[in-house]
């Protein structure tokens, strides 16, 4: 029961954060999300570095994903009108050309694992302040990413555990089951109708495609991380949240939702209301 309260408290108070960074100001926005970001790269490169001959600079991983970050909240909140991904590219530049005097045994294999974080984790970060500034500042679309997230987790949790029989993917993720996918799918569809009501700016058919297109990329990166953990044969990416492991494993359905998401958006921005 002692473990039960920790996980139910942590997990409330990392939700109301959540929240309540995106409701109160593009400021407080900005910077839990830029924590958040820079943590999760930290604990990528804290458990691929356990790997042999690699040994990525976390700190200057770290740096890029907060600079990425922050040169697409200068660029879409409109502080600086021109795009300024110059500089993040730059400061990559120099990550790779430091290799040349740390004098490892493989530092292909660094530069390697960098990019990948940056790729898997640095950038679907970035693209939240694309889908939060997608026409103007809609904190309520990005709310809702995250809690079409939440109910199809839930979802695909209650019903997975009632009735799941048929393993989706065993070799990666033995728990899950074909029905707590479409159990969370049909969650999410009520969610999807929910804030058709409560935010206009989506029709309730781009709401119902939200998410689902949430469900299937969610569940991928969901999965995705299973894989990387397993492959390097770790439990959790981290403890920062008691009883629910690293802000890797919070955030990696997120991480194959943000790019899909902000594609969708993209592709139907003509249709958004302010």
């Amino acid at each position: 029961m002692n473990n039960f309260l920790k996980r139910t408290l942590s997990g409330a108070l990392f939700v109301a954060l959540i929240i309540g960074s995106i409701l109160l100001s593009q400021a407080s926005f900005f910077v839990v999300f830029a924590i958040i970001n820079g943590w999760a790269v930290y604990e990528f490169h804290q458990i691929t570095n356990l790997q042999t001959n690699v040994s990525v600079n976390k700190w200057a991983a770290v740096g890029a994903a907060i600079l990425l970050f922050s040169c697409s909240y200068i660029y879409k909140s409109g502080l600086i009108p021109f795009p300024v991904y110059w500089i993040y590219g730059a400061y990559i530049m120099l990550v790779f050309i430091a290799e040349l005097f740390y004098q490892k045994e493989n530092p292909i294999h660094n530069w390697a694992y960098l990019l990948l974080g940056q790729a898997y984790i640095a950038l679907p970060f970035s693209l939240l302040i694309h889908i939060t500034f997608i026409q103007n500042f809609q904190p309520l679309i990005l709310l809702a990413v995250f809690g079409s997230i939440w109910v199809n987790d839930t979802g695909a949790y209650l019903i997975g555990v009632s009735l799941g029989k048929h393993r989706l993917f065993e070799r990666i993720s033995p728990k899950k089951s074909w029905e707590g996918f479409f159990g969370g799918a049909f969650f999410a569809l009520i969610s999807g109708y929910v804030f058709s009501i409560f935010i206009p700016q989506l029709s309730l058919l781009n709401w119902l495609l939200f998410s689902e297109i949430i469900v299937v990329f969610g569940t991928l990166g969901d999965l995705t991380e299973s894989m990387l953990k397993r492959t390097l044969k770790v439990k959790d990416s981290g403890d920062v949240i008691p009883g629910h492991g690293g802000l890797l494993d919070r955030f990696d359905s997120m991480l194959f939702a943000a790019p899909a998401i902000y594609i969708f958006l993209d592709l139907i921005s003509n249709h958004l209301k302010n």
